[in-house]
């Protein structure tokens, strides 16, 4: 039996709290959040469990194994780094943290003292994009060309962070656990409408070497909500609807061909159409999942699929969006972590 922790019962912590009670092997001892009206809600929801007003109660709590952290991103580094320290497994939700220089901080101390660091990148457990990574590894779109992304509602807007750090981390993880290829670099724009310098609209390109190239559009500021993904491959292409009820994938057996005419200067493109299917797809709730992961990689020592060196690479793309956006959208060349790649029990390339 892992004995677990929860740091903040605000938007998040309530579902982190009532996936985790539900896990095998698990067994959630405290929830800590500042605010008496929260504790309240704890106490009427899950009266079995303790809550308290400082999250120090249970990082120094000898008791507790694990501590998942719920809290605003600018505090991530500093409850995990304490919490790794006092030898717990320490959980992050998304973004892991401010910087890359503080998520390999975080990584090498994690190490050191022999402990899990995992990052919640909830959709990685959904099964839709696990049949997408299960498309695209067996070649069923052909080549994969482009990922386009739109994440668009009205609000939530944050005070610490911008649009991109929000939501584009659902969608960056997803682009890192499908594509094995490292991207090279990334463009971003944006624009604030509120005056404090937090990008509200914002769009991101991450760049490949090869030639495959992945677009993101976020907003805080659409009349409507939008969870869309378009992979597109030379033989087939996917449309990934998170907010689809049953069909939230389907695959169209639609594409192209050209044909360079060299000494015409001309391109001929053919284009096929062909039929759509609905595959499939497991209905297990992607946070269970992930708290199920998260208890049985502890148990036995592995390497989670949403891993903390995951977690690095879309913090570092995220930092790289920053600074492009600060030059008008100039192009921002990654640079190579510090961190060994390695490979989780999944097998994925981080």
């Amino acid at each position: 039996m892992v004995n677990v922790g929860i740091i903040g019962y605000g938007y998040w912590g309530p579902n982190l709290v009532r996936n985790f009670f539900a896990a095998d092997n698990c067994c959630v001892k405290a929830v800590a959040d500042a605010r008496p009206e929260r504790l309240q809600q704890l106490l009427k929801a899950f009266p079995s469990i303790a809550g308290v007003r400082d999250a120090d109660d249970i990082i120094y709590d000898p008791d507790i194994d694990a501590v998942i952290i719920a809290t605003p991103v600018s505090t991530h580094f500093t409850l995990a780094r304490k919490a790794l320290t006092e030898g717990k497994h320490v959980l992050i939700e998304k973004p892991m943290t401010s910087s890359a220089e503080e998520a390999e901080l975080l990584i090498n101390l994690a190490a050191q003292k022999n402990v899990l660091l995992m990052v919640d990148h909830t959709f990685l457990y959904t099964g839709a994009v696990d049949k997408m990574k299960q498309l695209v590894e067996n070649q069923e779109l052909g080549n994969i060309k482009y990922l386009d992304s739109t994440r668009i509602n009205l609000g939530l807007f944050q005070s610490d962070i911008n649009v991109l750090w929000d939501l584009a981390p659902h969608d960056i993880s997803i682009l890192n656990y499908i594509v094995r290829e490292r991207p090279y670099s990334v463009n971003a724009t944006g624009i604030t409408h509120t005056n404090n310098n937090i990008e509200n609209i914002a769009y991101l390109t991450v760049n490949y070497a090869s030639g495959f190239i992945a677009h993101f559009n976020c907003s805080w500021t659409s009349p409507v909500k939008v969870r869309m993904m378009l992979i597109g491959g030379d033989q087939k292409m996917i449309l990934y609807n998170d907010l689809e009820p049953t069909e939230k994938i389907k695959v169209y057996d639609t594409g192209y061909s050209y044909l360079n005419n060299e000494e015409i200067n001309k391109v001929r493109v053919d284009y096929r159409t062909g039929d759509i299917h609905v595959p499939k797809l497991a209905t297990t709730e992607a946070l269970l999942c992930m708290a199920t992961d998260f208890i049985s990689c502890i148990q036995e020592q592995k390497q989670p699929k949403s891993s903390c060196h995951l977690g690095l690479d879309v913090v570092r793309i995220l930092e790289a969006s920053n600074e492009s956006i600060k030059h008008n959208g100039r192009e921002v060349v990654l640079e190579p972590s510090s961190i060994p790649a390695v490979h989780t029990n999944q097998e994925v390339l981080i």
